[in-house]
């Protein structure tokens, strides 16, 4: 099986220079720990909620909330993504892809098209990934009930 059979094709994703405030409102709308970086259509980062969360706290600093309010509008998402992610095809077969997952220890890979510079055509993250083990073996079991 191919990761173009089990990615999300429709991706949020934000600019290097979205703010991280904008970065976060986002991934609350749409109940996601991350967005890939896109600039002119072209994959060059990725960012996790964790990434905004340090970013923005620091449990040395104490400040009003005017300042951590600036901070969030001023802060660029370009500062604190991962440059240069590790990627996917479409044409990449699921175990690889799960075998990149789990030797990184990351919950998701952006899917490019490398025929046309890497744009960004998907994502799959390890729920993709249990729904796609749920649905093999459900199949199984249905196929061999003795299992």
């Amino acid at each position: 099986m191919l990761i173009g059979k089990i990615m999300t094709p429709e991706v949020i994703s934000v600019a290097p220079t979205s703010s991280i405030g904008a970065a976060i409102e986002l991934m609350r709308q749409h109940g996601i720990r991350r967005l890939p970086v896109v600039e002119d259509e072209r994959l060059v980062g990725i960012v996790t909620d964790r990434d905004l969360r340090q970013a923005t706290n620091s449990p040395l600093v104490l400040r009003e909330r005017w300042y951590s309010e600036f901070l969030l509008e001023a802060i660029k998402v370009r500062s604190c993504m991962t440059p240069d992610p590790i990627t996917v095809t479409p044409a990449t077969p699921v175990a690889q892809a799960a075998q990149a997952l789990r030797s990184h220890k990351i919950g998701g890979l952006p899917v490019v098209d490398v025929a046309q510079a890497d744009r960004l055509v998907g994502m799959v993250t390890i729920t993709d990934m249990l729904d796609c083990l749920i649905k093999l073996l459900t199949l199984t079991e249905e196929n061999d009930p003795a299992r």
